[in-house]
């Protein structure tokens, strides 16, 4: 179970540090607007919804993992499958939003103008 969660914080934290890293060519970028652009690019992409998305991944999968526990086990597999299922589901659904996240930012510089890189 410990190793399930540092994996899951590992990838939670990878995807939340890729999600700010856009990259657009600077040749003949004017810095102050850029900087402004960015700061309402960021505005927008943070109404993708992390939190609830991680909390409805952490409730499917542990009632998977519970639900698997129970059948191939018993009632103590079946919490530790509940546990493992939360772990694995919450980590998941909060990646898959911090992409949608950056897909977000990207479109957003990308429609004010900016060669993203990335």
């Amino acid at each position: 179970m410990r190793y399930l969660l540092v994996i899951a914080a590992a990838l939670s934290l990878a995807a939340c540090a890729s999600s700010k890293r856009i990259i657009v060519d600077d040749q003949g970028v004017d810095q102050a607007a850029y900087q402004r652009d960015l700061a309402d690019c960021e505005r927008i992409a943070a109404q993708v919804s992390t939190g609830g998305d991680a909390a409805e991944g952490a409730v499917g999968g542990a009632i998977v993992g519970g639900a698997l526990g129970a059948i191939f086990g018993n009632r103590s597999s079946a919490a530790r499958g509940a546990g493992g299922g939360a772990v694995i589901g919450g980590a998941s659904r909060a990646g898959d939003a911090e992409q949608e996240k950056r897909r977000v930012m990207r479109n957003c510089m990308t429609g004010r103008g900016y060669r993203v890189l990335n």
